[in-house]
């Protein structure tokens, strides 16, 4: 209760010296809307069921996006990081696609995928990657060679080595990769609404507030909305991995 009540006072101080900074005119409010009247915009939001279609398609594609990332970072994080020939042969073009800004990808993905949901999924996907599988070789970089010597003296095979002793050593690491890799997604899927287009999704509600008249109100309103999301998204996972890993220090660490 503590953190929260400091947590709380630090957000209605940030909010009052907002409000003071806009109504005094030190910021004119067509530019920034007080807090009064932007959280006045975001109940309105929250009751337009246009808008929370838009809310449940930009989850929707992260949901699918993730899932996607997990599927192929997970498996191909254990090979790379179990088979050390693979690895050396695939070490050049890993760290050169890594370090791309997922967002320079937009007009090749247009081009390739279509301008509808595929493509915002698409550089989720590539921006959720990264986290997922360079956690997943790290893991299995740091097991216990005393772990993997007894194993083999037991007779394991191979698959059952990735299997049993691998993937148990490596799930804590995963997990916080899939959290980093969430909070990642979910900003590419909004960013590539906005910035590609989209018939749904936050990223386009704020695109089209933007133009025209540019309702600023309407704007900060659906932002608040998206990093909302987000903090439920992340809050949740994090309880999941406590409650799914909790004997690790590793999710401990990252909370």
């Amino acid at each position: 209760m503590p953190r929260v009540l400091r947590n709380l006072t630090g957000l209605a101080v940030f909010l009052a010296l907002w409000e003071v900074t806009v109504r005094s005119g030190i910021v004119q409010e067509r530019f920034l809307p007080p807090p009064s009247v932007v959280l006045g915009q975001v109940a309105g939001l929250l009751g337009d069921e246009s808008f929370l279609r838009d809310v449940i398609a930009s989850v929707l594609a992260w949901a699918i996006a993730l899932g996607i990332a997990v599927a192929i970072a997970v498996p191909a994080g254990l090979v790379l990081g179990s088979v050390p020939l693979v690895r050396v042969a695939t070490r050049a073009i890993v760290e050169f696609l890594r370090p791309i800004p997922s967002v320079a990808l937009i007009p090749l993905v247009i081009l390739v995928v279509g301008g509808g949901p595929e493509a915002k999924i698409t550089l989720a996907v590539y921006a959720a990657i990264w986290p997922i599988l360079y956690n997943t070789i790290y893991a299995l970089d740091e097991i216990d060679p005393l772990l993997l010597e007894t194993a083999r003296s037991c007779g394991t095979s191979k698959v059952r080595m990735l299997t049993d002793v691998g993937l148990p050593h490596a799930a804590p690491f995963i997990f916080t990769g899939i959290r980093l890799s969430g909070a990642i997604a979910l900003i590419l899927v909004v960013s590539t609404e906005f910035l590609a287009g989209a018939s749904r999704g936050i990223g386009n509600f704020i695109l089209e507030a933007s133009s025209g008249a540019g309702r600023m109100d309407l704007v900060l309103a659906a932002t608040l909305i998206a990093g909302l999301v987000g903090f439920l998204i992340n809050d949740g996972l994090e309880r999941l991995g406590r409650k799914l890993f909790g004997w690790s220090t590793i999710t401990a660490d990252v909370t």
